[in-house]
């Protein structure tokens, strides 16, 4: 058994229990609040060029959607509470001994 690394009984943490990497968290609130804008920047001229209660809408969504998109923008993931589960390695399987003959010369 080498030096590096862990003992082999150890357990190792499973990676598919671990939480996904902040940054993709990150990139997901930027893709939302994106879209979200670019949304609002539809609404403006729509605003100025629709006609009767879809102006309101479209006015309401100028308006409204700046801060639900910072909102949402700023909401991070909750950190789930579930712990690393332990994977224990399964056992190694070994050669045994070989056996001692006459033939063989030994120094």
């Amino acid at each position: 058994m080498s030096g590096h690394g862990a003992r082999r009984s150890d357990p190792v943490p499973s990676v598919t229990t671990a939480a996904a990497p902040r940054s993709d968290d990150l990139a997901s609130r930027q893709r939302r609040y994106l879209v979200m804008m670019g949304i609002r920047v539809a609404c403006l001229p729509l605003a100025v060029i629709s006609q009767g209660w879809l102006r309101i809408v479209f006015i309401l969504g100028a308006v409204v959607l700046p801060y639900v998109a910072v909102v949402i923008a700023n909401a991070t993931r909750q950190p789930r509470h579930s712990a690393l589960s332990p994977v224990v390695p399964p056992q190694r399987l070994e050669l045994p001994p070989a056996p001692v003959t006459k033939d063989r010369i030994e120094h």
